[in-house]
């Protein structure tokens, strides 16, 4: 046999394998990451959760800057929601504490052994990082408004797709929420099986379909909300329970409350 056809036959088994990895293996992959970061040291999750507060925030302004320069035509949006994927790249590749992706992966274990340990492990985890990515994105929006980092322009292009954010109900919010929250629980479930060409692709995809949807992301969206606010434009009970609380709750009836579910209830008889 050659070496190109000893290669190719390698090649072939690999993604013979890959693709007959089952879905117990996927599951027990998620849930040992899951004990990792219940066992994280506050410290730790705190500022890889500001971090990602802050980065998340790239989204709002790669959208923004697209937006500034693209007419005002229903298929705009097309282009500009490519940049709604940067932050996502960034906090998800950087394997920063993003709230969203934690209404699966602690989950899990506590699907396992619903104990009364565990639930106050998956709410210390969840407190800390939501709390910190709020403080992430605040600190992006202070800046934003406040710092006259950008072009007027380009800021004027942030603040048109934030208020556009805003321009939605607080029942919207929450309904608009659920399939961004079961999509981001599913790109946590299926990365564990790409490899590194197709994490990135993978991770694209779902958020560019979460931005074109025009569906509530609650910590990016909070940063546009919070530019707002800085902007005088909004009030701050407004942005909370408006639009952060809602938004908050729908990403956690999509991703925990359904998907997590779900995914749980496909293998527990494996596992």
């Amino acid at each position: 046999m050659s070496d190109k056809a000893a290669l190719d036959d390698d090649e072939e088994k690999q993604v013979d394998a890959y693709e007959n990895v089952p879905s117990s293996v996927i599951f027990e992959a998620i849930r040992r990451a899951g004990d990792h970061e219940l066992s994280r040291p506050i410290s730790a999750l705190w500022w890889s959760g500001v971090a990602a507060g802050l980065a998340i925030s790239t989204s709002v302004l790669c959208k923004g800057f697209l937006a500034s320069i693209l007419p005002h035509a229903d298929w705009a949006s097309g282009i500009s929601n490519l940049g709604y994927t940067v932050g996502f790249l960034i906090v998800i590749l950087g394997r920063m504490q993003l709230f969203t992706e934690n209404t699966i992966t602690p989950i899990l274990p506590l699907f396992l052994a619903p104990t009364r340990a565990n639930f106050a492990q998956t709410a210390r985890l969840w407190g800390i990082v939501f709390a910190a990515n709020l403080i992430g994105c605040v600190a992006a929006a202070l800046v934003l408004v406040n710092g006259h980092i950008l072009p007027d322009a380009r800021f004027q292009g942030i603040l048109d797709v934030s208020r556009h954010y805003a321009e939605a109900t607080p029942f919207q919010h929450f309904a608009w929420g659920i399939p961004a929250g079961f999509l981001i629980a599913a790109l946590v479930w299926i990365l564990p099986r790409m490899e590194s060409g197709g994490e990135v692709l993978m991770i694209v995809i779902v958020t560019y379909v979460i931005g074109l949807g025009g569906m509530s992301h609650v910590v990016a969206g909070s940063t546009e909300l919070f530019v707002l606010v800085a902007s005088g434009e909004l009030g701050i009970v407004a942005a909370v329970f408006g639009g952060i609380v809602p938004a908050f709750a729908g990403n956690v009836l999509g991703g925990t409350g359904i998907f997590a579910a779900l995914t749980y209830a496909q293998v527990r008889e494996e596992i």
